[in-house]
């Protein structure tokens, strides 16, 4: 296990009793600390928690700075969305004169952050689409799923209300008065408004596959369809796009995870649940070439199942087409990071992104942003002993073999097992705090 990628899960997966030195990645352990003591939110970034904010934002810029050209959609005060960073990188190519004249960035950021502020009211919680990872020209993003009737009306109604519809994030000044008849008496030019600009979105950062890890079709609560999914658009919007049902387990399972002592081996979802509704559904030319058995999913343990979804994804975006990923659960704050972080990692490993850094440089930044500055709930989930956090880095190393492999023809790059300087009871100590 001489790669990278064994590299990897060795660095985060050996006994603290082995007596390796602490981290050696400046400020892990202030992240793990504001972690493990707060959810984050870009209005709260004020104050002495608000300035460790700042120097956890500047080292992930730093990071992504080392291999890429970025732009920032700025979010100050969490103006777009209160629960994503205050400075969204936009990755635009790497640095790399070779890669550089490779891929070219087609896309503006004015014209980025306009359709983010017209689109954001479609997803759940406002989390819009947003591209989080650059692999051969393509975006890797991730979202809420979309907002339904109940949280849209709501939304835009209260907006509407208490703003005049003066500062409503996708409604022209003209489009007031049309809008607000379509809240009063139908839904369809609501919808066909809103889903109309994620659409845009999604296509202006040629956005093709949509990966959707929830387990219903719709989230339902107290009787009100509260968020959709392009699966069950009944106006079939989404249809231009390939979408990918492949439902996933949210986070409270992962209490059952807890609870045997955190093996994943073995435990089965239960798929007979009455709010499950959505089956898995992939396209067949995505499957041909993968060697698995879909049809066996419900049987699959949680190992099993992380590892054909992310044989699937990486599979997605090393095909020979230019077209990005979209992958989302309902909130976008749980699994959603999961297979993001997964994906980041393994495509680190094999050399193919972030280049530059090392273990625990890949580290500090998938924990920060991937997770942190993205809005994951680790207080919560961790008093619930919902610990898909943990999960994450204890599941590196069930993807160390070649099959997860991204690479054709050379060789993984080589680096030693213990350059990361930390293991993952120190990544993952935060479920001994109080």
């Amino acid at each position: 296990m001489a790669g990278a990628r064994a590299a990897a899960a060795a660095s985060v997966g050996s006994s603290t009793s082995s007596g390796h030195p602490p981290p050696q990645e400046p400020g892990l352990g202030e992240l793990l600390e504001e972690f493990s003591r707060t959810q984050y939110r870009a209005k709260d970034c004020s104050g002495t928690g608000g300035s460790k904010v700042e120097r956890i934002e500047k080292r992930c810029l730093e990071l992504f700075g080392r291999d890429y050209c970025y732009s920032v959609i700025q979010n100050v005060n969490g103006d777009i969305c209160g629960h994503y960073p205050q400075h969204i990188v936009f990755l635009e190519y790497e640095s790399s004169e070779k890669e550089k004249d490779t891929f070219q960035s087609t896309v503006q950021v004015s014209k980025l952050q306009d359709l983010v502020n017209r689109s954001k009211t479609a997803r759940c919680r406002g989390r819009f689409v947003c591209p989080v990872i650059l692999f051969k020209g393509k975006h890797i993003c991730r979202s809420a799923t979309l907002a339904g009737w109940g949280e849209l009306y709501g939304r835009t109604g209260y907006n509407y209300i208490f703003s005049g519809g003066a500062d409503d994030a996708w409604a022209d000044a003209e489009d007031v008065t049309e809008e607000d008849c379509a809240l009063r008496s139908s839904d369809t030019h609501l919808f066909d408004k809103v889903r109309g600009y994620d659409i845009k979105l999604l296509r202006y950062l040629s956005v093709k596959y949509i990966c959707d890890l929830m387990v219903e079709n719709k989230k339902v609560k107290f009787g009100m369809n509260v968020t959709s999914s392009e699966k069950v658009d009944k106006a079939q919007r989404y249809a231009d796009f390939t979408l990918l049902s492949i439902p996933y387990p949210g986070c409270e399972f992962f209490k059952e995870y807890k609870d045997r002592d955190y093996m994943a081996e073995g435990l089965i979802f239960n798929w007979k649940q009455d709010y499950v509704d959505a089956p898995l559904s992939i396209p067949d030319f995505l499957t041909c070439s993968l060697n698995i058995d879909w049809s066996q999913y419900q049987s699959w343990d949680l190992v099993q199942q992380t590892q054909n979804y992310l044989k699937l994804l990486l599979s997605i975006i090393n095909s020979d087409d230019d077209s990005g990923l979209l992958v989302h659960c309902i909130s976008g704050w749980d699994r959603t990071p999961l297979f993001i972080s997964l994906l980041r990692l393994s495509l680190w490993a094999d050399g193919l992104i972030h280049t530059s850094l090392k273990p625990a440089e890949i580290l500090y930044l998938t924990v920060a942003y991937d997770w942190f500055l993205f809005g994951h709930m680790l207080v919560d989930r961790l008093s619930k002993g919902e610990e898909i956090f943990f999960f994450c880095f204890n599941f590196l190393k069930h993807i160390i073999s070649e099959e997860f492999s991204s690479l054709k023809t050379q060789r993984r790059k080589s680096l030693p097992a213990r350059d990361a300087g930390f293991t993952l009871e120190d990544i993952c100590m935060l479920s001994s705090q109080p």
